[in-house]
């Protein structure tokens, strides 16, 4: 049997001008969590939105809100994020110089905690915290902006930190973002993967709701 995958629209790709109701849309499908890309234009290219849009989000989700910060000195933010409905809290460790202490300041906000590792980063550096942490988010693209195309070396990548996981006796779950939709997911999973972060491809879909759907049961 099968275990389905987490999936997590993520709401970067979704009409701001009605983001109510892009979170309704997501309220009524088979999706998971809903993912949030907050960016800073310092630790990413890009600037995106804060604290109260996912204040503004948390209002009208009835799902887990993923928080993905990407941004320098994530330690000055999370209690806010968590103020407002974060129930996950991943940080880059690229972007955290003191990551163990990172880990435990989002734990002991009583949120699960996340690790992302941007396309260069090796697995490697999660290896004495593995079992510290909840989530390890991979970037199959470089973070930043949506629609990029998918990295093919995340294949790898990931078979590389389940074996990791297996190895530490973790039950770290295994996040990908960035250029998944319905033709690479299965093979994601097959790598190991345990939930997918897609955004463009379900927002920017004629059937977001089936979209969703169809990689839910990939």
């Amino acid at each position: 049997m099968n275990v389905k995958p987490i999936i997590a629209p993520s709401i970067l790709a979704a009409d701001f001008a009605n983001l109510q109701t892009e979170v309704e849309l997501i309220n009524s499908s088979e999706a998971d969590w809903i993912h949030i890309d907050v960016m800073d234009g310092e630790f990413v290219p890009n600037i995106s939105f804060g604290i109260p849009v996912c204040n503004a989000i948390n209002k009208h989700s009835k799902k887990p809100l993923d928080v993905h910060l990407m941004i320098v000195k994530p330690e000055r933010y999370v209690e806010e994020f968590a103020k407002y409905g974060a129930e996950i809290i991943t940080v880059h460790a690229e972007a955290c110089p003191h990551l163990h202490r990172n880990i435990q300041q989002i734990k002991a906000l009583g949120c699960k905690v996340g690790v992302s590792l941007n396309p260069h980063t090796p697995v490697d550096v999660l290896k004495h915290l593995i079992k510290d942490i909840d989530l390890v988010l991979i970037m199959s693209v470089n973070p930043g902006f949506g629609g990029q195309k998918f990295i093919e070396a995340t294949y790898q990548k990931i078979k590389e930190m389940k074996a990791l996981i297996d190895k530490e006796g973790a039950d770290t779950i295994i996040e990908v973002d960035g250029g998944v939709t319905s033709e690479n997911a299965r093979q994601l999973i097959e790598a190991g993967a345990t939930a997918l972060v897609a955004g463009s491809f379900i927002f920017k879909s004629k059937d977001p709701l089936q979209t969703i759907a169809d990689l839910k049961n990939s």
